[in-house]
């Protein structure tokens, strides 16, 4: 893994996926495409779409814990604090080397590890968090990154990650 590189391409699927607008039906069917993406990886993820202080859409596949649920909550404070994916947050302290400690953020609450995803509206800004749990760090980036490509209409391709 090549971090700079990484940042690069975080920022750019950061600066591209973006919605026209979101609401409750968008996150449903965001929500719902989002399971069938993580059924096909045989996945026991929790998954969960919300405006900031308002969830519009949270599934637990079989074989989820509450512990996934509380990872939900600690990657989408970090998207909501930074506006920013929490991967390419951890990937920004870690280059940095130092933690969310130093920005005087508790890890009970914050965790900047892959998987929360900002909604951003174009002309509104960021509104709320698409956010997975369950899977490896990266995994759990890209299957968010993924979903919100098809979606939006967005090849892929040319926002994934290195393997």
């Amino acid at each position: 893994m090549n971090l700079e590189q990484d940042l690069k391409v975080l920022a750019e699927q950061e600066a591209r996926l973006r919605f026209e607008q979101f609401d409750a039906a968008t996150a449903w069917v965001l929500g719902q495409q989002l399971k069938l993406a993580a059924e096909q990886l045989h996945s026991a993820i929790a998954m969960d779409i919300s405006f900031f202080g308002q969830p519009l859409f949270f599934y637990a596949m079989p074989g989820a814990t509450p512990d996934n649920a509380e990872w939900i909550r600690r990657k989408r404070n970090v998207v909501q604090r930074f506006h920013r994916s929490s991967y390419a947050v951890g990937l920004m302290l870690k280059h940095k080397e130092v933690g969310l400690e130093n920005r005087g953020l508790d890890a009970r609450d914050f965790a900047a590890h892959g998987g929360s995803f900002p909604i951003f509206v174009k002309g509104v800004g960021c509104l709320g968090a698409i956010t997975v749990s369950g899977l490896p760090q990266r995994e759990d980036h890209e299957l968010v990154v993924e979903v919100l490509a098809n979606y939006l209409g967005v090849p892929y391709e040319e926002l994934a990650l290195d393997p």
